[in-house]
């Protein structure tokens, strides 16, 4: 029965995950930094791709992705890259003196491209693309890819560097696992049943910020670490180096700190509130009138589980609190790992292929 349900899952294609997807939010070349956080705050989005004028540019990770004239088939523009919001949080990074940040947020955006891993490829999946291929993709680290509309390679599915399309729209990990959850739930009983713990999906080790950690010590470290997100954890001790990460294992998680946490910030905020500590920031974004438009739910909860929590119970809370990972935490909120989107994907994908199905 279980080879049966999983075989069900297997005739999926990206497509179907595509279906009420809208049109792709993106960002010109020559729009400034802080234009582009414009954008990904209005949209409620943590990353934008840019375009660009057709023939100028090698795209990033060597791409060729071209938006195409539907009726001529003629080159309008091409996708260079991505800009995400921990590339945000790179450029700002040891930002000193009053006009500083200023200067960083008037930067083009082609200029900062490549400050982060992401930002260096750019993928482009085909709508005739499996689940499983599509997992596989996804369960790498690679968060978002960009899916033809109306691509010209019908038969051809998997990752492409070259592609021409009248239209594209983005896939995430997110819409990803909201789709194994409400379209597949059934067809996963067995594996969503099972422990985190069960699946091996954890990772033991996890960085973290104490709670005396000051905004603007958080931006380096997550900028070098290259982390979209550390957890703060009460700190120790006075003499404890609050400017740097450290080891979090087995002490308490207070809260998050997150580069997505930006999009709640005008510029002038950001300013006034670097010197803050972490723990500060992460308390008064929720109160911050763009933090409050991007989300329908009042407040900021510190969303953690447990090793004994089940895979459809960390999907559910994924998908329900638009969170892109969780504080894996003993019963005295002592941190005991990280599970990120990424780590979901592998697992669920791991699972499905040792079933009998795939033997």
């Amino acid at each position: 029965m279980q080879s049966s349900n999983c075989s069900r899952l297997m005739d999926f294609k990206v497509k179907d995950l595509t279906v009420d997807k809208r049109r792709l939010v993106q960002v010109s070349d020559n729009a400034t930094l802080a234009d582009a956080l414009n954008v990904m705050v209005a949209n409620g989005v943590r990353a934008v791709p840019v375009a660009a004028a057709p023939g100028q540019w090698l795209g990033a990770g060597g791409s060729m992705i071209v938006e195409s004239d539907k009726e001529t088939g003629s080159a309008k523009k091409q996708y260079i890259g991505m800009v995400t919001m921990l590339d945000v949080v790179a450029h700002i990074a040891g930002n000193e003196g009053e006009n500083g940040l200023d200067k960083k947020m008037a930067a083009p955006v082609s200029s900062i491209i490549g400050h982060c891993p992401e930002g260096r490829s750019l993928w482009s999946l085909n709508p005739n693309t499996s689940i499983m291929d599509c997992m596989e993709m996804l369960s790498k680290g690679i968060h978002r890819v960009l899916v033809p509309l109306d691509g010209n390679m019908e038969s051809i599915s998997g990752p492409e560097l070259v592609e021409s399309a009248s239209a594209y729209t983005m896939l995430t990990q997110m819409d990803l696992i909201s789709f194994i959850l409400h379209r597949s739930s059934s067809h996963l009983h067995a594996i969503l049943s099972r422990t985190v713990a069960s699946l091996s999906a954890v990772n033991d080790t996890v960085l973290a910020i104490t709670s005396q950690a000051r905004v603007k010590d958080a931006v380096k470290c997550m900028s070098v670490a290259m982390l979209n997100a550390v957890p703060i954890v009460e700190a120790s001790s006075d003499e404890e180096d609050h400017r740097q990460l450290v080891d979090g294992k087995n002490r308490r998680v207070v809260g998050t700190f997150s580069s997505s946490d930006l999009k709640g910030c005008h510029l002038a905020t950001l300013r006034s509130w670097l010197p803050l500590n972490a723990l500060e920031f992460a308390e008064k974004i929720p109160r911050t009138p763009l933090f409050a438009a991007a989300t329908s739910t009042p407040g900021r909860e510190l969303v953690t589980c447990h090793v004994t929590s089940t895979l459809a119970q960390v999907i559910s809370m994924v998908t329900a609190k638009r969170v892109h990972r969780f504080w894996v935490v003993d019963h005295n909120d002592g941190l005991q790992g990280l599970l990120s989107l990424t780590d979901i994907i592998a697992a669920v994908r791991s699972a499905l292929l040792s079933t009998p199905h795939h033997l």
